[in-house]
Formats: C-alpha cells, sequence, structure tokens
C-alpha cells in the first residue's frame, strides 16, 4: 500500500517528522518498506506554455518551440511528439538543476540556439518512464515555481502488509492507527449523503446472496466524462501509484484509496434490464477491461444484467459496459462480497487487481453505503449531472459482530504487566471498538473492519502493539510450572522415533496436501479438496501417510538412491458425514539392500519380512497380542498384504507395493509398507516387577503336518490357548513343503518352552502339556505329527 503523507496529514496530523511516523506505523504491525520523495530534487523549473511550435529546418523529429516563460519568451528545441501550441508543460530554464545534478545550459541543436529544457515526468523524478511533455491543466499560472505548483514538498509511504490487516489498505485506515498511535482523537471525513434529483432505480437480485451479502447501486444521469480529472486528483492517484485514465474511474479510484471500498461504474445504457449478482453459467464468456477474453468457470461470481455478465465480481469489470467518452449515463456499484467466498478467484484467471487484493483480505461490510454517497458526490463535483436515490439489497449471510470478552488478569499475565483500565479502553476505543466496563474486564465488540479479530488473545495483541513492543517489560515471564505425570503406559514418540532411526530409518515430514491422482491410486476413502489449493497437484487432504512416503521415494530412486527406508508420522484427514476425522498415524517405507553397500555384506534385497519383523519389534512393548491376517488393499500386492491387529482391533496394513504401482513409478526394488494407527504404537504394557524364576526351562519341538492354507498364525493362537499357564515361550521356527509331504500339505515346527515360577517341572506334567497342545490342533485343523 503506497500513501502520500500529505494526504495522510489531511486526516491525522501527529506532531512526529516522516521517520518517526514510518517508525511508529513499522513498531505497530504496518511494516514501511520504502519512504521516497514524490519528485526528484530539482529547481529552477516553471510553468510555461507553448506559444508556437515550428518543423526544425534540419532535424525531422525536432521542432523549435516558442515559450513563454512568465517573465521571458524563449526559444527551446524540443523531441517531445506531444510539443504543441497552446499547452502548458514544466520548463528548466538555463540554470535550471534536474535530478542526478543535471545542469541546463545554453545550447545549440543542429544549428538552433535552445535556452532551456521542456521536461517529461521521467525527467523531473516522478514517474519511471514517460511518453512525452507533462501537460499541465490550461489554467495553470505561468512563470510559477513547479515544484510549488505541484505541491511537491511530500513523500511517498510504502507499507508492506499482512493479509489480515486489509483495513490499512485505504488513507482512513491508516489515519485512524496513526491517531491512536499519537493519543489523538480520530475525526472522519466525508459522512454526508445526496440528496436524489430523479427516481430512476435498476433492480437488483442477489442470487449468489452468500457470496454477495450486501449490494448498493446508483443511477447518476447526464454526466459529462469527457471533463478531465483536476490536477490534485491526478498528483494523489500517481503518488499512490495509480495512473489517471478518466474522471468517473479516478473517482472510483480515489474513493477505494480514501475508504478502502472498491468500486465499480457501468455505462448505464449498456445494462438490460437490472443488475443480477449471481455465478456464472455455461458458455457465459466475457471481455475485459485488460483486452483479454474470459470463459467463465461455473464457481466464478459475476455481476450480470437480465441477457449477459457485465463483470467479474470484485475483480475486474468487462470492456462492452465500460464507461466511456460517449457515456451519459452511469450506473455505480459498491458491494461487500464474503472473503472466504472470493479468494483465490482472481488467480485461477491469472489475474490480480487493486479490487480484488482488498476484497479477498475483507472490506468493511458496513462501508458500502458510505462509500457510494462519497464517491456520488465527487463524479458530480467533476462531471455534473443528477444523482437518483440509493438501490440496496442485502441477505442473511452478513457478517455479525460478536462481543469477546477481555479479562483484566490476562493482561499482566501474558504482557508481562499491567495496563491501567483507562489505557485499555482508549487504546480499544481509538481502535474503533466498542468497550463495556464489566466485573473482572471489558466486554470488547470489534468494527466491521476488523475481520481478524475474534478471540481474547487477538484483543491482547492489539494492547502490546499500541502500547508499544519497545514499553513492555523485558523480565522473562514467570509461571508456575508443573511437571505432568508421564503415563508408565504411554511410550513417548522420542522413544519410538529413536527405536526407528537406530533401524536405519529417516524421518520424513511431508505436506499434509497431496496429488489427488496419486492419492486416488493408493484410497478409496472419501477424501476433503482444498478450496485455494496452492498448486493443482496439492489439492487434497491425505487420507494416508503413503503418498507423501512414496513420492520422496519416487523423487530419490530417480536420483540413483536405491536403499530407502522412511518413516512418518502425521495427521490423516478423512471425510466422514460432515465430520473431518483427523487421526495420528505411523507409516514406513523399505527399499532396496538389506545392508548397506560393503564387501563383506550381503547383496540380498529386503522382503516383506523385514518390514514385518521392524514393526512387531515396535509393538513388542504393547500389553495385547499382536497378530496378522492375509487380506487386500488397492495400493498393495494381493498376495503379501495384510492386516495387523492389537488385543483384536484392526490398527493398520503391512504388505508389497502393487506390481502395477511398482511399474508405474519405475521402482527397481520391491517397495514395502506399512501404515499403523499410532494410538496403537504408542501403548506400553503396564510395569511390574515379576521375580526371576530359579527352576529351569523345560523345551519340546513338535513337527505338524497342516493343510498348505492354513495360516500360521492361526496354529499358534490354537497352541497358546490349550498349552497351559506354564508356556513361556513359542516359536515357529520351520515351514517345510517338498519331497516327503504331500503337495496339499505343508510342515510347521514349533519350538515349545515350558517353566514353573516356584517349582521344576516334571517329564509326565510336561507331556500332558504336549498331548493336549496336539490333540487340540488335530481336533481344529487335522493336524498330524511328522514323523
Amino acid at each position: 500500500m503506497k500513501f502520500s503523507e500529505q494526504w495522510l496529514r489531511e486526516w491525522v496530523d501527529p506532531s512526529t517528522d516522516t521517520d518517526d511516523l514510518a517508525a511508529q506505523l513499522t513498531m505497530a504491525g504496518l511494516e514501511v518498506d520504502a519512504i521516497e520523495p514524490v519528485a526528484g530534487q530539482f529547481r529552477g523549473v516553471v510553468v510555461a506554455e507553448i506559444l508556437s511550435a515550428e518543423p526544425h529546418p534540419d532535424a525531422q523529429k525536432l521542432q523549435v518551440c516558442s515559450v513563454n516563460a512568465g517573465d521571458e519568451t524563449v526559444q527551446i528545441v524540443c523531441g517531445a511528439a506531444n510539443a504543441r501550441a497552446g499547452i502548458k508543460v514544466p520548463l528548466a530554464k538555463v540554470g535550471a538543476v534536474l535530478p542526478d545534478n543535471f545542469k541546463i545550459k545554453k545550447a545549440k541543436l543542429r544549428g538552433v540556439e535552445s535556452f532551456g529544457m521542456l521536461c517529461a515526468e521521467q525527467e523531473l523524478g516522478m514517474a519511471d518512464s514517460s511518453d512525452g511533455l507533462l501537460e499541465l491543466p490550461l489554467d495553470a499560472p505561468v512563470g510559477e515555481e513547479l515544484h510549488q505548483y505541484l505541491n511537491l514538498n511530500d513523500t511517498v509511504i510504502e507499507l508492506g502488509l499482512t493479509p489480515n490487516r486489509a483495513d490499512c489498505l485505504s488513507i482512513r485506515g491508516i489515519a485512524r492507527e496513526a491517531a491512536v498511535l499519537n493519543d489523538m482523537p480520530f475525526v472522519d471525513h466525508g459522512d454526508g449523503s445526496i440528496a436524489a434529483s430523479h427516481n430512476e432505480t435498476l433492480t437488483v437480485e442477489l442470487e449468489a446472496d452468500e457470496d454477495c451479502p450486501r449490494y448498493v447501486g446508483r443511477v447518476l444521469r447526464n454526466v459529462d466524462v469527457s471533463r478531465p480529472s483536476p490536477l490534485w486528483l491526478q498528483e494523489r492517484l500517481r503518488r499512490c501509484g495509480l495512473r489517471s485514465i478518466d474522471a468517473v474511474v479516478d473517482a472510483t479510484n480515489y474513493i477505494m484509496l480514501e475508504l478502502g471500498q472498491p468500486m465499480h461504474a457501468f455505462d448505464l445504457d449498456q445494462i438490460d434490464g437490472g443488475i443480477v449478482v449471481r455465478k456464472a453459467k455455461a458458455g457465459d464468456a466475457l471481455a475485459m477491461l485488460d483486452g483479454q477474453t474470459l470463459e467463465l468457470k461455473p464457481d466464478s461470481l459475476v455481476i450480470a444484467d437480465h441477457s449477459k455478465p457485465l463483470a467479474l465480481a470484485g475483480i475486474m469489470g468487462g470492456e462492452p459496459s465500460s464507461v466511456t467518452a460517449n457515456t451519459k449515463h452511469l450506473f455505480l456499484e459498491a458491494a461487500f462480497f464474503a472473503p472466504d467466498k472470493i479468494a483465490g478467484r482472481a488467480r485461477s484467471y491469472g489475474l490480480h487487481t487493486d479490487s480484488s487484493h482488498r476484497f479477498e483480505r475483507g472490506v468493511d461490510y458496513q462501508l458500502c453505503t458510505r462509500a457510494m454517497e462519497r464517491a456520488s458526490e465527487l463524479i458530480l463535483t467533476l462531471c455534473g449531472g443528477e444523482a437518483g436515490p440509493l438501490i440496496t439489497a442485502e441477505s442473511h449471510a452478513l457478517p455479525k459482530a460478536q462481543s469477546i470478552f477481555l479479562r483484566e488478569g490476562r493482561i499482566e499475565k501474558l504482557l508481562g504487566m499491567a495496563l491501567l483500565a483507562k489505557d485499555v479502553e482508549s487504546i480499544l476505543s481509538g481502535l474503533g471498538m466498542a468497550v463495556e466496563r464489566r466485573e473482572e474486564g471489558w466486554n470488547v465488540v470489534p468494527p466491521s473492519w476488523r475481520f481478524d479479530i475474534t478471540i481474547e488473545v487477538d484483543l491482547l495483541e492489539e494492547l502490546a502493539r499500541v502500547y508499544g513492543y519497545n514499553r513492555l517489560p523485558v523480565s522473562p515471564i514467570s509461571s508456575e510450572l508443573v511437571i505432568k505425570d508421564a503415563p508408565e503406559n504411554r511410550r513417548p514418540m522420542s522413544v519410538v522415533r529413536q527405536q526407528l532411526v537406530g533401524k536405519g530409518y529417516q524421518e520424513l515430514i511431508t505436506y499434509s496436501f497431496v496429488d489427488p491422482a496419486l492419492q486416488s491410486e493408493l484410497s478409496d476413502l472419501k477424501t476433503v479438496a482444498l478450496r485455494n489449493p496452492i498448486s493443482s497437484d496439492m489439492a487434497e487432504m491425505r487420507t494416508s501417510l503413503l503418498p507423501g512416503l512414496l513420492k520422496a521415494a519416487m523423487h530419490n530412486s530417480k536420483r540413483q538412491q536405491s536403499r530407502l527406508r522412511f518413516f512418518e508420522t502425521g495427521l490423516r484427514f478423512v471425510q466422514q458425514a460432515d465430520v473431518v476425522e483427523q487421526t495420528p498415524a505411523l507409516a514406513a517405507l523399505l527399499c532396496g539392500r538389506r545392508e548397506p553397500e560393503s564387501w563383506n555384506a550381503s547383496a540380498d534385497s529386503v522382503d516383506f519380512f523385514d518390514l514385518k519383523g521392524d514393526l512387531e519389534s515396535l509393538l513388542g512393548s504393547v500389553d495385547e497380542t499382536v497378530s496378522f491376517a492375509a487380506s487386500t488393499h488397492k495400493a498393495l500386492h494381493p498376495g503379501q498384504c495384510a492386516d495387523v491387529f492389537v488385543g483384536g482391533e484392526l490398527a493398520g496394513v503391512i504388505g508389497a507395493l502393487h506390481p502395477t504401482l511398482q511399474r508405474k513409478y519405475d521402482f527397481v526394488s520391491p517397495v514395502y509398507v506399512f501404515e499403523i494407527s499410532l494410538d496403537f504404537i504408542t501403548r506400553r504394557r503396564n510395569i511390574a516387577f515379576q521375580e526371576l524364576s530359579r527352576f529351569p526351562e523345560v523345551r519340546r519341538d513338535l513337527a505338524l503336518i497342516v493343510d498348505q492354507h492354513l495360516p500360521a498364525q492361526q496354529l499358534l493362537d490354537e497352541v497358546r490357548a490349550s498349552a497351559g499357564a506354564y508356556l513361556i515361550n513359542l516359536k515357529l521356527f520351520d515351514i517345510y513343503q517338498g519331497k516327503g509331504i504331500d503337495p496339499e500339505r505343508k510342515s510347521l515346527a514349533l519350538g515349545l518352552t515350558f517353566r514353573h515360577s516356584s517349582r521344576t517341572l516334571n517329564e509326565e506334567e510336561v507331556n500332558q502339556f504336549v498331548e493336549a497342545v496336539v490333540s487340540r490342533l488335530q481336533e481344529a485343523f487335522g493336524a498330524k505329527l511328522r514323523n
């Protein structure tokens, strides 16, 4: 936001110089990026009138001008294309000094003497470029110093505003800040109204009332658009970074800069019927003011009449209904567009305008009527004409001010110092807030232009920045810190991370936004689409951590990194009815060689059981049974996929990447992944001391022939259930299929270890336990002991 310091001081004039004012604004959160003079340093430049302009006898592009400088008439040789008799322009007389210490001397150009130089804006340091001489109004006094005539004793201050401070995208907003920072009263300007001179109106329909809750319009008849904008208006626009176009457009831009309300004027004769604020329809197209024609997207908000779109709402007007030199009658509009509804619309068309910049951040929803009155007054003053009555359309979707309770005790607790009640009320009232004293604090209602103030700490931030961050105490804030109990049945995530790092994994932190195409290949869960995505490949919230891991693996694989071990913890976002469920999870990915490349290491690649072993080591401290069951998953290999159960609850999934995805993403080695809910990972069995037994263990090995399709887990579960209370360890140590075994059967070798805590088990007892196991397995699975 660029603004003229002179213009600001017409609203509020603190007794500080430019540098101090800039420092105040910066310390209050309105960072000053630049301070520049409105023109370069020059002297000896006056207002002059060209009396005649004749072609140079020896140069086709030069003219010999007779120029009235006030106290004398001088001859000037000039090459500007717009040099002509009757105009008034700046003249640098002989002896004048222009910016960069350029001195004007008498010269001879192609044999013709020249006593000075006629100046363009660029030569005076008033613009970066210019097409010709700076033409001054015809009533400019000849001979007056240009510096004095244009009132160039001014500076341009540029603010780098944060997105939440849209209220300071106007002179009025900055003036309010300057007033409260200097403990001065803020006096609002231009709060009058215009009496209607005729009764003509247009109908206004708010079809998209959620997007545009308020629309104000007015018909202005018999305006003279050919009248030029006065110099003061052109200069104010120039100093704020806008160029003059015509009196009507200049007036609407002036109101936008002064009050912060973007406005637009239509040629009334080009409007068919009335105004309709609606979403774009299929086939809608609009020729824009910048010369391009846009095919409008269905979600775009447009200002239309009864037959066609007129403007892209809050962004830019259309060329067919724009104001031209032939326009006689105007329809002037001012509207409030909901910021969250209009955000990103301009960028989707590759556009960025002063209007969209303001509407996306939030324009005061109470400002439309006041801006309309002020703009009407200015246009009638500049162009003449008659104003009709105000036309106002509103909906229920207008924002409503919410009261916030500010606790007096919280001020000292969070800011480190107490503020007097009168200072609190003075600061908040100065910022436009309604403040009502209550017991233990204040009820505060933020003004309509502060969309960013919604909770108590927002008010505390306002108090701190206006009171002065530099005045807050430098001593550290003290408080009683209570050490929270560390529950024994939970493992901290730091321990889990360290365990994975110890196994050679690297932790990733990826975006929660993922590519919809990649996500659809990995999951069928209902996704949450972003309204305003950073890019097309980050348009949905992740329903799984796998897209981030796979994207990182692809990136590394394409850069000759074949041995990959990644893990990530984070939230998954799944749409369930009207609620987005956010569940923390842990995912890991394994790929490439089992051991780092070395002369003494095996070159074998990892397999399913490497990852399964790592997962089992993570779950080893959980005080529940961990089991795996063959399953299917969209992203995983049909024959190498299993659901993970902890204490009978489904905790996650593990498996190899589906062969189709393996080929599509050019992975040379098989990729193995698991994903499990974090709650199951952080569980830990209750710690309890158990005396070590002094008595020996007894082991029995069994080789059982069972159906080849029987999952080993079912067999192990039955053994645990039937072996008795003294079974302390159970191992599956061999699987055999081949010679000597029925092709439809397989041999599973189990090791059973028994121990009593207070005595030695005898042979007869152990045999009974083993017989019970064999009998149960024969009954349940038809198992036979292998000879």
